[in-house]
């Protein structure tokens, strides 16, 4: 049977509200290694749990916000620093490519140009349309979220295993396209007791969890009010847990 081990690298907002690292999410599965945002933080949580970066194949976007990509900088310096071969391919918003070099130029002049031994493939998503990675199909779901590109949903599926994410929005009902007949949904819930422009609050996510057709939530990305309220029904990641997921029993079709 099929199994995806999911590593919550970093689970934390912007702000590292309990102390905790910016989004990184780490699937093992079939294929390669396939890591779902890097928060600017990223290096450290990696290295922290003992996971090699140069593993890492591809690294699929959510949006362009420093805490969900601000860590790519970052991992192809230690790339290039510590004899990487191996090629990554990194799929986000349109802009992602122009995006991590600006970042790259601020923080290192000149870094973004140096001569590399590995090959950095960038493709942008669209909407709704699935890419096709060693081993994954990866498919982006348009979401609300300001950051100065357009914002998405991602649903990993490898082998009969799908891992969907929210990445970072306020309700949507495309977060219910995303996650239907997923085996987990990692969501993010920064806010609790209000609701917040651009985020999840508890109360919404709650009141339309029956609308979600999957068997399993982990909430991610949670603020200081969601850190301290109760979240009844539903999990709650934290750097360093790993989940085991295999394929939910499907129904039968009917005869």
């Amino acid at each position: 049977m099929s199994t995806v081990d999911v590593h919550f690298l970093g689970s934390g907002d912007a702000f590292g509200s309990g102390g905790r690292m910016q989004a990184c999410i780490l699937l093992r599965g079939a294929g390669e290694a396939l890591v779902l945002d890097c928060g600017a933080t990223s290096l450290v949580a990696m290295k922290r749990a003992g996971v090699d970066p140069n593993e890492i194949g591809f690294v699929a976007v959510s949006h362009l916000h420093g805490d969900h990509f601000g860590g790519l900088p970052f991992l192809l310096l230690d790339g290039q620093f510590n004899r990487r071969t191996k090629p990554l391919v990194v799929a986000g918003p349109p802009g992602v490519q122009a995006r991590v070099h600006a970042a790259m130029e601020a923080l290192y002049p000149g870094s973004s140009a140096a001569e590399r031994r590995f090959v950095v493939e960038f493709i942008e998503w669209s909407e709704r349309e699935t890419l096709r990675l060693e081993g994954w199909t990866v498919t982006p779901f348009g979401v609300v979220h300001g950051s100065g590109a357009p914002p998405f949903a991602l649903r990993a599926e490898t082998e009969g295993v799908t891992i969907a994410y929210s990445g970072d929005t306020e309700w949507t009902d495309a977060l219910v396209d995303a996650a239907e007949g997923a085996d987990l949904f990692i969501c993010e819930c920064y806010a609790s007791g209000r609701k917040m422009r651009f985020h999840t609050d508890f109360e919404t996510l709650q009141a339309n969890r029956h609308r979600i057709a999957c068997p399993r939530i982990v909430l991610t990305h949670m603020g200081p009010e969601t850190l301290a309220a109760e979240t009844p029904g539903f999990e709650r990641a934290e750097d360093g847990l790993v989940l085991r997921v295999i394929p939910a029993a499907k129904p039968s079709p009917p005869a």
